[in-house]
């Protein structure tokens, strides 16, 4: 495939439209890591609630989540919500629904390091009369998530590729400028092998400096 000759000169001319694209990209998915974070530990907190009630309402929201495909979860927002009078822009959608999205997984995934615990420390800090949200905040959750790490970096790595979708509700950013590239020139094949590359570039910076900040934030006697 000789790529001057096909679409090269209108990549060249759509720089600064693609750029743009880019860093919405990597704007959004940096934003829905930082929002399911956070979200996904208060979700996991909410798990360890001493209520019956609250713990099957959270592992509702969890199963609910995580068994609802993303795409749907973004158009019942996008689409479903303006017939009830609720109009929100594509970037708020975005956030919403991945953010709950992500939040159960990374609440699923911190439920699981957390069952791998030795529960010896958070029993003994109990009976020096430390409060439940104590015990919470300086153990449970530094050892959780240290276990979890691996687990949330590759979230965050999900995180970019499923940004792709968000054109669906007519969120401007990489793939979607990409995919005008396709529609001027008529190479489909071409636009979509070069998004292709652009896409598996991204992700392996984007992994390098996961895999920096595991291996950064790791803690010695900890190791999973």
């Amino acid at each position: 495939m000789n790529l001057s000759a096909t679409i090269l000169p209108e990549l060249v001319s759509s720089a600064p439209e693609i750029l743009r694209g880019l860093w919405s990209t990597m704007g959004l998915a940096t934003a829905i890591t930082l929002i399911g974070v956070v979200g996904g530990i208060l979700v996991f907190y909410l798990t360890l609630s001493p209520v019956p009630l609250v713990r099957r309402l959270v592992q509702g929201y969890i199963s609910l989540l995580i068994g609802t495909p993303l795409l749907i979860i973004l158009f019942l927002i996008y689409y479903g919500l303006p017939p009830l009078g609720i109009r929100l822009s594509p970037l708020v959608v975005a956030l919403i629904g991945f953010g709950f999205n992500v939040s159960a997984y990374n609440a699923r995934f911190l439920t699981t390091a957390y069952n791998a615990l030795d529960p010896s420390e958070r029993e003994a800090a109990a009976a020096q009369g430390f409060p439940p949200a104590q015990v919470f905040r300086l153990i449970t959750l530094p050892q959780t998530l240290k276990l979890s790490m691996p687990a949330l970096t590759n979230q965050a790595i999900q995180n970019v590729k499923d940004t792709s979708i968000v054109f669906l509700i007519q969120f401007t950013e990489f793939f979607s400028q990409m995919q005008e590239v396709a529609n001027r020139t008529f190479r489909f094949l071409d636009s979509y092998v070069a998004t292709g590359i652009a896409y598996l570039l991204l992700i392996s910076i984007v992994s390098i400096i996961a895999r920096m900040i595991e291996r950064r934030l790791s803690v010695p006697g900890l190791e999973p």
